[in-house]
C-alpha cells in the first residue's frame, strides 16, 4: 500500500495537519519543519491523493478546455500547445469537447464545470455565444484562443487580415473570378470562419470584383467537403480560375478534386489554402501559416498567470500570420 499522510506525521514527529500544511505551502509551519516534512514525504515517495487534496485546498486542480473538435487538425495543434505549458504547473487538463459549434446545449450547466476547474480556456468558439456568455458569468478566469472579447483574455491571429492577404495574392496574380470555399453555409458562429471570409470579401470590394454567391461554397472544414464543394464550383457556368479555401484541409479536398477532372492547381485554376498545415508544404500548396500550438501554449500561459495573480490586467495578444507561396497559385513555379 502507498504512504499516507499518517506516515509522513510519524515519521516526521509531527501532526497530520501539520504536514497538511507544510505540502500545501499553507503559513503557520516554520521554515525548518516545513523543510523536514517534504524531505520525508520525497524519502518516501508519497503522492497525495488528488481528491483529498482538492478537498483540503478547496481547489479543484483542473483547467477546462471547451473545443468544438479534438481530432482536427487546428484543434489537435492548439491542445498540444496547451498541455506543453500545462505540464509544468500542477493543474490537469479537463476536456470538454462540444461539438460542431451550431449545435444547440453543447456546454455542460454551469454547476458542473464550477465543480471540477478554476479556470477555462475556450476554442474558437463566438465569446457572445450563450453558452460562452453563460462561461464568461461563472466569475471565473477565462481565456479565449482564436477569438476576442474586449473583457476577456484571449490569444488569437488576425484572420480578417489573413483571408485579405490570399484573396489579394490572388487578385495580384490577375485573377478576378475568384471563389470562396467557407467552412459551413454563411453566416457561421464560428468566429475565424466568419473573420476569414470577410476579410476576402473585402479584398474583393476593394479591388473592385464581385463576389459572386454562385462561387461560395461550403467545405466543411474537411478533405471530402473542399473536395465536394470544387467540384460543384467547377460545375457553374462560369467556373473560378482561382479559390481561396479558409483551411488547408479544404483546399486539400479542392486539389483532388482538379486532378480528377485532369487540372493542374496553379495552371489551370490557382489555389490558396489557411493555416499551415504541415502537408500543405508537401502538397506545393500556398498557405496563410498561423502559429497554431504557439496560440495554445500562450493562452495556457496567459490562464496561469491570472489563477496565479487574480489581478492580473486583461490582454488581447494578437500573434502574426505568414503567406507561404507556392505553386498551387502561381502557374510559373510549377
Amino acid at each position: 500500500m502507498g504512504m499516507t499522510i499518517r506516515d509522513i506525521a510519524r515519521e516526521a514527529g509531527v501532526s497530520t495537519a501539520t504536514v497538511s500544511r507544510a505540502l500545501r505551502g499553507l503559513p503557520n509551519v516554520d521554515s525548518a519543519t516545513r523543510d523536514r516534512v517534504r524531505a520525508v514525504a520525497e524519502r518516501l515517495d508519497y503522492v497525495a491523493s488528488p481528491a483529498a487534496s482538492q478537498l483540503a485546498s478547496g481547489r479543484s486542480g483542473g483547467v477546462g478546455v471547451i473545443t468544438p473538435f479534438v481530432a482536427r487538425w487546428y484543434f489537435a495543434n492548439v491542445l498540444s500547445g496547451v498541455e506543453r505549458v500545462l505540464q509544468r504547473s500542477d493543474l490537469d487538463l479537463v476536456l470538454f469537447a462540444v461539438g460542431d459549434s451550431d449545435e444547440p446545449h453543447r456546454v455542460p450547466p454551469a454547476r458542473r464545470l464550477r465543480r471540477r476547474v478554476e479556470g477555462f480556456l475556450v476554442i474558437a468558439l463566438d465569446p457572445d455565444s450563450p453558452d460562452v456568455r453563460e462561461v464568461r458569468a461563472l466569475d471565473m478566469p477565462v481565456t479565449l484562443i482564436g477569438a476576442h472579447h474586449e473583457r476577456t483574455n484571449s490569444v488569437a491571429i488576425d484572420d480578417v487580415s489573413g483571408g485579405r492577404i490570399a484573396t489579394q495574392h490572388l487578385i495580384n496574380q490577375g485573377h478576378k473570378r475568384i471563389a470562396l470555399i467557407s467552412g459551413r453555409q454563411l453566416p457561421s458562429p464560428f468566429s475565424p470562419e466568419w473573420d476569414r471570409s470577410r476579410g476576402f470579401t473585402e479584398a474583393m470590394e476593394q479591388a473592385g470584383l464581385v463576389v459572386d454567391p454562385d462561387l461560395i461554397a461550403p467545405g466543411c472544414f474537411t478533405v471530402d467537403g473542399g473536395e465536394a464543394a470544387m467540384a460543384a464550383l467547377l460545375a457553374v457556368p462560369e467556373p473560378p480560375t482561382a479559390v481561396f479555401a479558409i483551411s488547408d484541409e479544404m483546399a486539400f479536398g479542392a486539389v483532388r478534386a482538379l486532378r480528377r477532372q485532369r487540372l493542374q492547381p496553379g495552371t489551370d485554376v490557382a489555389i490558396v489554402g489557411f493555416d499551415g498545415h504541415e502537408l500543405s508544404d508537401l502538397l506545393d500548396i500556398t498557405t496563410v501559416s498561423q502559429p497554431v500550438v504557439q496560440l495554445g501554449a500562450l493562452a495556457a500561459e496567459a490562464l496561469l498567470e491570472v489563477l496565479s495573480h487574480p489581478h492580473t490586467a486583461t490582454r488581447q495578444i494578437q500573434l502574426p500570420t505568414q503567406l507561404m507561396v507556392r505553386g498551387s497559385s502561381i502557374a510559373a513555379r510549377r
